[in-house]
């Protein structure tokens, strides 16, 4: 039973330790929310804050995880580095959005999408001298980051700390409470509110600090170091916890927490800023709290260029008037767009989406297109629409079986215009074009397959369409076997094959015409024809001859003559009555084997290994079995004459 918790405990722990390089910033702070019921123990709410890129994604990569983890854990200490409590599990209570897009009409549309996800837990602690820290601390930030060396592998610690006997055990810690992702341009200058919010309307004041590491090596795991937290992330110069972001003028933060630069170099820095708290009317010092955030810096420079087709032409089936105008522009998220349509009338837009504008009648127009008109950052652009709708292209076929001619018959028509060629593309290797004002064509296909036949038409206006269709074709293969030799009495399963249908001519001797298989009992010579048919209609035909000698036998010839004229120029045996072969088997007179086989329609052709068998007499040996079970051997000889 240990085991199996155990087992469960682990699993639920696995998402804890996984690599989030999503997560981008965060804080930890704490509330007083009274005594424990015998008044020995303060209750404080712990809130975890998280950040996180809501665009990421994991990919490929081994141990990474693109989602807000829950739980996570915080541990308590006290001043001088004790473990107070066990670990401390934070679960989430509430996940907002943030986002900011770029509404500039001058600059590239940017957008940053960014979630904050709030982790709570309540805990109760005695006072003490020194006060107690509680932490949470991470493994990984954000990937490739610019001011921060090695980043993927490079921890996170968020710490706060609650004050002490002789100070104020009750207090309320500061925090960050202006939760905003912001876009951040390149060369542009910006200013975010980073005050913080204090409860007990302590004295703040802020400064640009360093970001803290876990304080492990290796940062493959969430790690668990007691106070002090002094070990910070390795900065890449000129960066540094005082100058996270350089700029000129570089970031800096106001004594009301405002944070302000005018960014030199696109990247993403990781920026944190501490509030110090101190008690009014004592002015004693009481902590400091810090926040980790992760600034990106887009290169937001674009040059606005206006674009549509050069020439848009309506060809559409519909024969309305109403022309779609697209609008392919480089602009700023906020530009508009004048539209100048060639007809007298314009409109201005503030959006690219496609949109339609009624035309009062056909014709070719001049249209200008003007973005961010009376801004500097502007751009034009000129073409024409060609408007000459009612374009409708089809057609239809007559036929489907390989051989037969089938006919391909055009149902195009245009209400604008007229049709000046037609281009077929019957799924071959070669189109066919359709002569003059030849509409239809007429092919025979090869074979039975899908096609995909295509008709494309060309007009007096320059517009262009195809249709396109795929056409079964369907065939059959009539087979109603190889001619046969029987003995006199011998019964044969004719067997035809090829389609669905079956017809055998004449039916004399048959079992049945109109079956594939029909079985033969005949004693005269006679040839079929068998008319072999699918479910399409599509037929052929093929012939089998069946002669009757006397047998069971084999009728072997006593020499031959493979010298190339085509007339006996294969030894071979004509089996009659015989249903199987053991062996035929030559050799010549000094026993040597020369050919081997029980292919009797092939036979020998007079070689040996490739070479022609010299003129002589050579022994051969036939054994088989007939059609009444029976074994039957024969042996002679065979003059090879050339």
């Amino acid at each position: 039973m240990k085991r199996a918790v155990l087992l469960v405990l682990s699993c639920c722990l696995f998402n804890l330790f996984a690599a989030g390089y999503h997560i981008i910033g965060g804080e930890i702070y704490y509330k007083t929310i009274g005594m424990n019921g015998d008044n020995t123990r303060y209750r404080y709410l712990i809130t975890l804050k998280l950040y996180r890129d809501a665009d990421f994604t994991c990919g490929d990569r081994q141990g990474c995880i693109d989602r807000f983890e829950n739980p996570v854990t915080a541990n308590v200490y006290s001043a001088s580095g004790t473990k107070i409590l066990s670990a401390v599990y934070l679960y989430i209570s509430n996940v907002q959005p943030l986002i900011d897009t770029l509404k500039n009409p001058c600059l590239a549309p940017q957008a940053q999408h960014l979630e904050v996800a709030f982790y709570t837990a309540t805990i109760e602690l005695e006072p003490a001298a020194g006060g107690y820290y509680v932490s949470s601390q991470r493994c990984c930030r954000g990937e490739k980051l610019t001011n921060i060396y090695d980043s993927e592998h490079e921890g996170s610690t968020f710490y706060t700390v609650i004050p002490g006997i002789g100070s104020r055990p009750n207090n309320n810690s500061a925090f960050f409470d202006k939760d905003t992702a912001i876009v951040i341009c390149n060369k542009l200058p910006f200013a975010v509110d980073y005050a913080a919010y204090d409860e007990d309307g302590d004295s703040l004041t802020y400064n640009l600090c360093s970001a803290l590491t876990d304080g492990t090596i290796t940062n493959e795991t969430n790690s668990s170091t007691p106070p002090p937290y002094t070990s910070t992330v390795r900065y890449i110069p000129p960066y540094s916890g005082n100058n996270p972001m350089g700029g000129s003028p570089a970031i800096s933060i106001s004594p009301s927490g405002m944070i302000t630069c005018t960014p030199d170099r696109p990247g993403k820095y990781v920026v944190t800023v501490c509030v110090n708290e101190y008690d009014r009317p004592t002015k004693q010092f009481l902590g400091t709290h810090s926040k980790d955030i992760l600034l990106t810096v887009f290169d937001c420079q674009t040059k606005i260029t206006a674009d549509f087709p050069s020439v848009l032409r309506n060809c559409g089936e519909d024969p309305s008037l109403e022309v779609a105008m697209p609008n392919y522009s480089i602009s700023g998220f906020t530009s508009t767009y004048r539209w100048t349509f060639g007809d007298g009338t314009d409109t201005i837009t503030d959006s690219k989406t496609i949109f339609f504008h009624q035309y009062p009648d056909t014709g070719v127009y001049q249209v200008k297109l003007v973005v961010n008109p009376s801004l500097t950052c502007t751009d034009s652009i000129t073409g024409e629409v060609h408007n000459y709708p009612g374009l409708k292209a089809g057609f239809i076929s007559t036929g489907f079986c390989k051989g037969d001619p089938v006919d391909f018959e055009d149902t195009s028509s245009y209400k604008y215009g007229n049709i000046t060629s037609r281009t077929w593309d019957i799924g071959l290797t070669d189109s066919i074009v359709a002569p003059g004002n030849t509409r239809d064509i007429r092919y025979t296909f090869p074979k039975g397959t899908v096609y995909t036949v295509s008709l494309t038409l060309t007009t007096d206006k320059q517009c262009e369409k195809t249709v396109t269709k795929n056409i079964r074709i369907y065939e059959v293969n009539p087979f109603a076997g190889n001619d046969t030799i029987l003995a006199k009495g011998q019964l044969l399963t004719l067997q035809g094959s090829g389609g669905d249908f079956y017809s055998w001519q004449p039916s004399d001797g048959l079992s049945n015409p109109m079956i594939a298989n029909p079985l033969l009992n005949y004693n005269k010579d006679i040839s079929f024809v068998l008319r072999v048919s699918n479910q399409q209609g599509c037929f052929g035909f093929d012939t089998i001859s069946v002669k009757y000698y006397t047998g069971p036998e084999m009728y072997i010839p006593n020499a031959f003559t493979p010298n190339g004229d085509g007339v006996n120029d294969r030894f071979r045996f004509i089996p009659v009555g015989i249903t199987t072969y053991k062996f035929f088997r030559i050799f010549n007179r000094w026993g040597q084997e020369i050919y081997s086989s029980t292919d009797f329609r092939n036979g020998w052709d007079g070689t040996y290994k490739g070479m022609p068998a010299p003129i002589d007499t050579y022994l051969w040996i036939l054994q088989g079995t007939d059609f009444t079970g029976k074994e039957m051997m024969k042996k002679g000889t065979v003059t090879l004459i050339r």
